[in-house]
């Protein structure tokens, strides 16, 4: 296993959950943490570590991002009337490569980012190579011409594990996308119970 794969499998390990479903997760097979002190008993967490675990949980699964960038997210999401637990998700939601992963277009969110740093990807005929571009709704975002025969692609698109949610217009075999309408939590495929509420309470402190 590569340190690449080590590394994210570890935040699967870290938190005790199989957050992104997939059925390589070592937690399927070892419910204890990564490390040498992996196997101690839990102590029960304090709300500070309900809130800290609940964050790490949810930055963890858009690909690890920068606790920087998280945290702008946040800020942005406050400033929204209404409820910023569901602004947030929204909001990361609109990221490129959270979209090109719900599109199955790359296999893993990680492998997302890569994907659009290597200029694969075009949002409205234009190549974008930032991650953490936004995408407005109606945006058609699609695989370059020369890349969709790539072995990662094809990987994606016979991947059963996951469906495309209904907030997101995909065409298989053109290997387009549009973001039809900004999700509201309940909407979100997320393989694991996600707490935004608590996230916002972390930041709330």
């Amino acid at each position: 296993m590569t340190k690449r794969m080590e590394s994210k499998y570890k935040i699967d390990r870290r938190m005790g959950e199989n957050i992104w479903g997939r059925p390589k997760s070592p937690v399927n097979r070892r419910e204890y943490g990564p490390g040498q002190h992996g196997q101690r008993r839990k102590s029960k967490l304090s709300d500070y570590g309900v809130q800290l675990k609940a964050k790490q949980k949810l930055r963890g699964y858009y690909g690890n991002i920068s606790e920087r960038q998280f945290r702008g997210i946040y800020q942005e999401a406050r400033r929204l009337k209404g409820d910023s637990g569901a602004h947030m998700i929204g909001l990361l939601e609109r990221r490129l490569d959270a979209l090109i992963f719900r599109a199955k277009f790359v296999p893993t969110v990680f492998a997302a980012r890569q994907f659009i740093s290597h200029g694969h990807i075009r949002v409205n005929g234009k190549r974008v190579t930032i991650p953490s571009y936004r995408v407005k709704v109606g945006d058609a975002v699609e695989v370059k011409e020369k890349s969709k025969q790539l072995a990662l692609v094809l990987e994606a698109q016979a991947l059963a594990e996951r469906d495309v949610p209904d907030y997101i217009e995909v065409d298989g075999s053109k290997l387009t996308a549009k973001l039809a309408r900004i999700p509201v939590p309940s909407d979100v495929p997320y393989a694991v119970q996600m707490e935004p509420h608590l996230v916002v309470e972390y930041y709330s402190r």
